[in-house]
């Protein structure tokens, strides 16, 4: 068969992400997910999944997706609007609401169709949209799909997000966008000062909370409940529940009047076919711990100050996080491959996060903690970190 009119730049492209250090590969698990995996045939202590609060394998959530495949079956065969949503996501989304504090929520199949979706559903030509540069990717792409215009400030810079508020003075509708928590450098955005930013320039926020939802806040509510957010002044919030759920899928919680529009208008929500009722079952009962069990919560702040206080012990170069996202500077983007290799030598997993991940120059190990996890597991961390700085 002759090879496609681009194939040959295609494999240019490749050969160069190879030589530049960026070439990513897909990787077998076996098993279910937790802080000891089994990776391409090989057990390995994992430091690289978002399973926050040791959820995703909890007898609870697979009790409930059991017996809800028993009543409902696998697949949701339809969208929701058709014949797809079931009494399990008709309750999950009360129980959200209940839980966030707002009028309403609204279930995706995924986090990044619910960013995609809701700025695309909300925002038109004539309006702006203001994002920190370090937003995760499906809020970019949210901005770019929607015909709005879209500008961007320097990382949790408050003083520029104004400046750009005034530049976007003339739009007919402002939204800021945030990341909750930022996923490659693990520090919480000021949501105090941009809500009273959007207050002062009379404009909307949209909040991105899939890595401070369960973690984050007395009773897990994130970051609105981190930085102590009147409920009459709450942002529209996107959580995930791939992350401290221990599930799959998303929602946004927001008013009466944006919650209607989206289920009209956000094209990622109308048409796409439901996540399984066996989903919504299990996140239902993952719900109820994420609220009950506030120890998991306090382990894994426990948790980080021991990883936080041994690493500067030895002199890694950590980023400035309390959260669970525990990020050490590399910098040279072959040298975090080699240093992530080390460490899988000592049967010890974490992520190497290089370019155009994160910015040039600030290649880095993306170290996640669980409530899974034990001193003991961070102490062997260490000692490999310790082994492979020094090797």
């Amino acid at each position: 068969m002759a090879s496609l009119p681009w194939s040959t730049q295609l494999t240019k492209n490749l050969a160069e992400r190879k030589e530049a250090g960026r070439y990513r590969q897909q990787r077998t698990r076996l098993g279910a997910q937790g802080v000891e995996v089994v990776i391409d045939g090989k057990k390995r202590l994992s430091f690289c999944s978002n399973d926050y609060l040791g959820l995703a394998n909890h007898p609870d959530l697979k009790k409930a997706f059991i017996d809800a495949v028993e009543q409902e079956g696998v697949g949701a065969g339809a969208a929701h609007l058709l014949t797809g949503h079931s009494r399990y996501h008709q309750q999950l989304e009360e129980q959200l609401a209940d839980f966030m504090g707002t009028q309403r929520a609204l279930l995706f199949s995924s986090g990044y169709q619910a960013n995609m979706g809701i700025i695309d559903g909300l925002m038109v030509r004539g309006d702006a949209i203001i994002q920190d540069k370090l937003n995760h990717a499906s809020l970019l792409d949210g901005a770019r799909l929607s015909d709005a215009d879209l500008l961007r400030y320097p990382h949790v810079d408050m003083s520029r997000l104004h400046n750009r508020l005034h530049n976007a003075a003339t739009a007919d509708h402002k939204l800021i966008v945030t990341d909750g928590v930022f996923s490659m450098d693990g520090d919480i955005a000021p949501l105090a000062e941009i809500m009273a930013q959007a207050k002062q320039h009379r404009a909307a926020v949209l909040l991105d909370d899939a890595h401070g939802l369960g973690v984050l806040g007395k009773k897990g509510r994130g970051c609105v409940e981190h930085h102590a957010i009147n409920q009459h002044e709450m942002p529209m919030v996107m959580g995930t529940f791939g992350k401290a759920f221990g599930t799959a899928g998303a929602f946004v919680a927001a008013d009466e009047e944006v919650i209607e529009t989206l289920i009209q208008q956000a094209r990622t929500y109308v048409y796409t076919t439901a996540q399984p009722a066996a989903i919504a079952a299990a996140t239902l009962a993952s719900l109820k711990l994420v609220q009950d069990e506030s120890w998991r919560r306090e382990k894994l702040q426990a948790l980080i100050a021991h990883f936080r206080a041994g690493a500067k012990a030895l002199g890694l170069n950590l980023m400035d996080s309390l959260t669970a996202i525990q990020p050490i500077l590399i910098g040279d983007d072959n040298l975090a491959i080699s240093i992530g290799k080390k460490l899988e030598e000592k049967d010890i997993l974490v992520g190497v996060i290089r370019p155009p991940t994160v910015p040039k120059g600030s290649a880095r190990l993306r170290i996640t903690l669980s409530a899974d996890h034990t001193e003991q597991q961070l102490t062997q961390l260490l000692d490999a970190l310790e082994f492979a700085y020094a090797h």
